[in-house]
């Protein structure tokens, strides 16, 4: 059979599956905006374990995580596996007071919690604007790396644009049709699959290479750096990233919203609970993945190195085995693609149409929330057209804008803290970044985000003092 026609037609065969879902999930759903976009709040622990995680399983789980390892070796493991876990008290202590917020006032966006809660505008659109701007670059990563997946599968026969696109005509037609319920539903399968897919890849790469020792003493031969704890990973942005993904994970617009699915507290507390025991296994897979690939396939740099799975499964897998495998990579993709799409398209809808439009239906909302999520897609698009970096350098740059909202976010949910004392510290992080970027301060052999988000967090603190000390005259 044709490469190229065997390549779709598997892959092809699960996102139809995917599609079927999205039907069955539009018979059932009820045509409104609690039910598209937070499927009634009635989400269960299992389905919100699943969704909080397969959500956060996104390309970068699947392709930059072993892209990662096969320059730095084991010791992003630990950036990724130990700092990771820390994301579930994370998710708990927001997610908490989330949900009870969202169960009495009817909450449905972050922004709209944020900007309800301190009664401000102002500040509601800027949490806008701060989620969508880094939100956006992370959206584009998953059709980039459909892209590159089915161009490696095919051997260039499908060029990575069309692959893009392909993915991501799937992801509209079944977000559009079930919204949220059959995008929770989606993401059992999906989180199913990358586990297992993910295992089947370990397994079936170290027996080609002649097992887990002989995979690794390759590896330890082109670079025994590669098995140091430290790597070439100082200490410093070990522990940066390690609070970074803590900050900036439950920031993340669909991972925020997820909060507000849950249909009890106890359901939001056994997820956070399972969280961290999936993600250390989940995340040491595609890591091993890219040390052996150090050792079979040397000399790879840059954006080359983030292809290194596929080009793995190509030269020492069968090829519907390794097509079966990589649709792994697509249940990865959609799962973070179709939950930023619905989240952002929620968050156009009630943040910025509805307030100034003056159409107070639900099937005006509803109709527009549709209609975003078209666009949102087409504009994930267009930045995949033309990747600015490699998808690690994406990620980085997104979380940490994402991480400059943590210090308000908790001050909100906790302290009622002052909007403008919110804005503020969300503009002093915004400037720091942009100095940074530029390389205008000094970093003290850190992230970025840390520097920024202990200033902001100051920043907040004592312009919220401030600011209620004057009040009080």
């Amino acid at each position: 059979m044709n490469v190229t026609i065997l390549v779709l037609s598997i892959i092809t065969s699960y996102l139809s599956f995917t599609v079927l879902l999205g039907i069955y999930g539009y018979k059932v759903s009820k045509k409104s905006i609690q039910d598209y976009f937070l499927a009634n709040r009635k989400i269960g622990p299992f389905v919100l374990f699943f969704t909080l995680a397969a959500t956060n399983f996104s390309a970068f789980t699947f392709l930059g995580f072993a892209g990662e390892a096969y320059t730095k070796g084991y010791a992003f493991y630990g950036v990724m596996g130990f700092g990771t876990s820390f994301t579930a008290l994370s998710f708990y202590i927001i997610g908490r007071r989330v949900w009870v917020l969202g169960r009495e006032k009817g909450y449905i966006t972050p922004p709209e919690l944020i900007g309800g809660e301190t009664n401000s505008h102002t500040l509601r659109m800027l949490y806008v604007g701060v989620m969508v701007i880094f939100t956006l670059p992370y959206l584009a990563i998953q059709p980039m790396s459909a892209g590159y997946v089915l161009s490696a599968l095919t051997n260039g026969a499908i060029p990575y644009f069309y692959g893009a696109v392909f993915l991501t005509v799937f992801i509209i037609v079944y977000v559009l049709l079930g919204g949220m319920r059959t995008i929770a539903w989606t993401d059992v399968l999906q989180g199913v699959m990358i586990i297992f897919l993910l295992l089947t890849a370990v397994i079936v790469l170290a027996y080609n290479l002649g097992g887990l020792q002989a995979a690794h003493e390759q590896a330890i031969d082109n670079d025994p750096g590669l098995f140091i704890r430290s790597g070439t990973i100082s200490v410093k942005i070990w522990l940066s990233y390690s609070v970074l993904w803590s900050l900036c994970n439950p920031m993340f617009p669909q991972l925020f919203q997820r909060f507000f699915i849950a249909d009890s507290e106890k359901s939001l507390q056994r997820a956070s609970i399972i969280f961290p025991a999936v993600t250390a296994l989940l995340f040491l897979l595609p890591i091993m993945i890219g040390v052996m690939g150090r050792g079979a396939i040397p000399g790879l740099s840059g954006q080359e190195a983030d292809s290194i799975l596929p080009m793995m499964l190509e030269k020492y897998a069968p090829l519907w085995l390794s097509t079966l495998i990589m649709s792994g990579g697509f249940a990865a993709f959609m799962s973070t693609a179709d939950s930023q799409l619905l989240t952002m398209s929620s968050m156009f809808t009630r943040d910025i149409f509805h307030p100034y439009i003056p159409f107070d239906s639900e099937d005006f909302d509803y109709s527009i929330g549709h209609i975003m999520v078209i666009v949102l897609a087409l504009i994930g698009l267009a930045i995949a057209y033309d990747p600015p970096a490699t998808i690690f350098k994406i990620v980085t740059w997104a979380f940490t804008g994402l991480a400059i909202l943590y210090p308000s976010t908790l001050g909100v949910l906790y302290w009622k803290a002052e909007g403008r004392a919110c804005m503020l510290s969300i503009l002093t992080g915004l400037s720091m970044l942009i100095l940074y970027h530029y390389e205008l301060v000094p970093d003290f052999g850190f992230l970025p985000a840390i520097p920024i988000v202990v200033i902001s967090g100051l920043v907040l603190f004592v312009s919220h003092n401030l600011i209620k000390i004057y009040e009080d005259q």
